[in-house]
């Protein structure tokens, strides 16, 4: 798939003349207000098992979705059509929805003096020109490095490369049209491994904006396979109470639901065990969360959100007390709170950490569980109450004794928020929330 045939910045001029023509036709029919976004993308997706190729997918989407108002009165509808009677016939069903609706005091868009101004260039786009045959040599070298790694490698449960690149363009009846071209291209390799009956399972990945920038296909399946084989021999411990680290690649999960739980939809609708903590201190006082939307290249970057307000980097938590809430234009108005322009969410949050790595951070636990899989959804929102199946290495001295599994940890989020005892500098950098291992000084782990 070369540049030349992807779907780039050339591609955004027609993209804004069709919100454009949405919004025109909007008003044609009577809409109020409108709002729309227009996307249009493309990839190749390669899986490689058991040293023979098992599928090669090429997709090419697009389509658009819409939000208008009749005063107070919001109506939605999406296509994957285009065309004018595609855009008539989307309208329309949006309009027919509106008059059904009830009327809402806080529906509407963003007051149109808050719309972005200039949107900052971000070099989200970088096109990787990697024909099929590429792209299942690369997908194979990685799954031979993870049969060649260690001999106890049984099986492969699928290797995948994807290379995928798109245009959104979003506009709405205030005159703001605000669009990007962005790429994502990953490896990822799943590998099973088998010794006196135990089988176990486990990944590694990675994901980039640009292609060429990815790990080296042969560490990727290297590693994979040395998780994998590291996990036989798993068993229960006894249920106790002890330090839990979470290793980076799940301690994304925790500042997730963090975010969640701090989000202008659970706090209006009184769903949140964290509604009515602004300005109150959930964590020790040496962690900082905050939000940096126009990192070059990072996988969360945006210079605009939801509702076409510019994003800016701002705190959430400082020295341990909850700054700001996440909201949007509508959950603003819901608690009578300015949006603080995260309509769709957070764009590259960090996390405060130290200078440990997590082998530091085992050594400092001494007794305990590092956490490298989660099973399930064990958070009460409403109460804050965590429960997940889990699975890692028992840690005795400072030192991994033996792989874990079929436990269950637990305890409240507000607890363990207070007890997090440190964050390593190691840091995950493949997503959108850039945070180290998490050391949690006392939580359940149920097992036998």
């Amino acid at each position: 798939m070369s540049a030349a045939e992807g779907v780039g910045p050339q591609a955004l001029p027609a993209l804004q003349e069709q919100v454009e023509q949405i919004l025109a036709e909007a008003r044609r029919q009577g809409a109020s207000a409108c709002e729309v976004a227009v996307s249009m993308e493309q990839g190749l997706s390669t899986t490689v098992r058991q040293r023979e190729v098992e599928t090669v997918e090429f997709n090419r989407d697009e389509g658009f979705g819409i939000t208008l108002y009749l005063g107070q009165r919001k109506g939605s509808a999406s296509t994957s059509a285009t065309g004018a009677a595609a855009i008539r016939e989307t309208v329309a069903a949006a309009l027919a929805i509106a008059r059904h609706a009830s009327e809402d005091d806080c529906a509407g868009l963003a007051d149109a003096a808050l719309m972005a101004r200039e949107l900052p260039e971000l070099d989200l786009y970088h096109p990787w020109a990697l024909a099929p045959e590429r792209a299942i040599e690369l997908a194979l070298t990685c799954e031979e490095a993870a049969f060649a790694a260690d001999s106890r490698i049984s099986n492969a449960d699928g290797t995948t490369l994807n290379t995928h690149q798109g245009c959104r363009v979003y506009g709405n009846s205030h005159g703001f049209i605000g669009g990007y071209a962005s790429t994502r291209h990953s490896l990822s390799c799943v590998m099973i491994a088998e010794v006196d009956g135990q089988m176990q399972r486990d990944y590694w990945y990675d994901v980039n904006r640009q292609g060429e920038l990815l790990a080296d296909p042969a560490l990727i399946g290297h590693r994979a396979a040395t998780r994998t084989a590291a996990r036989l021999g798993a068993r229960p411990v006894p249920t106790c109470d002890v330090p839990v680290l979470f290793a980076a690649e799940l301690a994304t999960g925790l500042w997730g639901s963090f975010l969640g739980a701090i989000s202008g939809g659970s706090l209006y609708r009184k769903s949140s065990f964290l509604e009515g903590t602004l300005g109150e201190p959930l964590f020790p006082e040496w962690v900082n969360l905050d939000e940096r939307p126009h990192i070059p290249r990072a996988m969360g970057s945006s210079g605009f959100d939801g509702d076409g307000l510019a994003t800016y980097a701002k705190p959430f938590v400082a020295g341990g007390e909850l700054v700001s809430y996440v909201l949007g234009t509508y959950s603003g108005r819901k608690l009578g709170m300015p949006s603080t322009a995260n309509a769709g969410g957070v764009h590259n949050l960090f996390v405060s950490h130290g200078d440990e790595d997590q082998q530091a951070l085992i050594r400092r636990m001494g007794r305990g569980l590092l956490v490298t899989e989660l099973m399930g959804h064990g958070l009460n929102m409403v109460t804050g109450d965590y429960s997940r199946g889990a699975a890692g290495f028992w840690v005795e001295n400072g030192e991994i004794q033996f792989p874990v599994q079929e436990v269950t940890i637990a305890g409240n989020m507000r607890d363990m928020f207070k007890q997090i005892v440190a964050v390593g500098n190691d840091l995950e950098l493949r997503g959108n929330v850039r945070t180290g291992s998490v050391l949690i000084e006392r939580m359940t782990v149920a097992g036998s």
